[in-house]
């Protein structure tokens, strides 16, 4: 059996990467594809435990390395129990969020450093990646209204201060500079059809020549 596709949807708060994984489910399944749709930090029992301890709570519950640390060991859980048994299964696996969060929020947002993010990664992923990853990217100031709007309780990374929003929107953008390859920039703005438009358009070519 041929494996699975890895996609991976990254973006800061409010840039509506919940949506439109919803919506390219919905896409990939109408041409016919087998297709498995997942979150993080959660995305198996383990790690969805885990997901309440970073997004509930105080702004400062948690330092930048206690931070990564959780969410690693949620990442480990949700690798091995839901993300690479549908890859085996044929699969294309849908992710809203992945290792890129980490580096752009931990490594960037609270300055714990590109090299420690990767270090990790290196101990609990070695070299598992996404085949493809796509960056929704917005305004920090029209994604926090966004994201103000949604509501719930898990705000506590929408409370943090701009200075931390500005610093992550950058660091996916050059997350994006340094793996072309892998990553697409999709621009975020406008209605959830314009932006389910503007990522088909960045996900045929690759399952063209994947999954055709």
């Amino acid at each position: 059996m041929v494996r699975g596709l890895f996609i991976t949807l990254e973006g800061g708060e409010g840039s509506g990467k919940s949506t439109q994984a919803r919506r390219l489910h919905a896409t990939l399944e109408a041409l016919g594809h087998e297709v498995t749709v997942t979150r993080e930090p959660g995305g198996s029992p383990g790690a969805e435990a885990i997901r309440t301890l970073l997004v509930t709570g105080d702004v400062d519950r948690w330092d930048g390395m206690t931070e990564a640390l959780l969410l690693f060991a949620a990442r480990r859980d949700h690798v091995e129990r839901t993300i690479k048994p549908a890859l085996d299964s044929g699969h294309i696996v849908v992710c809203d969020r992945f290792i890129d969060s980490t580096m752009a929020y931990q490594g960037y947002g609270h300055d714990l450093g590109r090299e420690t993010v990767e270090q990790l990664s290196g101990m609990v992923l070695g070299e598992f990646k996404p085949d493809l990853t796509l960056i929704l990217d917005l305004p920090v100031e029209d994604g926090l209204k966004r994201a103000v709007s949604r509501g719930g309780d898990e705000q506590r990374y929408e409370d943090m201060d701009v200075a931390f929003h500005h610093r992550l929107r950058d660091g996916f953008l050059d997350i994006a500079k340094r793996e072309p390859a892998r990553c697409r920039v999709i621009d975020s703005s406008g209605s959830e059809e314009d932006v389910a438009v503007r990522l088909k358009a960045a996900v045929l070519p690759v399952l063209g020549s994947t999954h055709g």
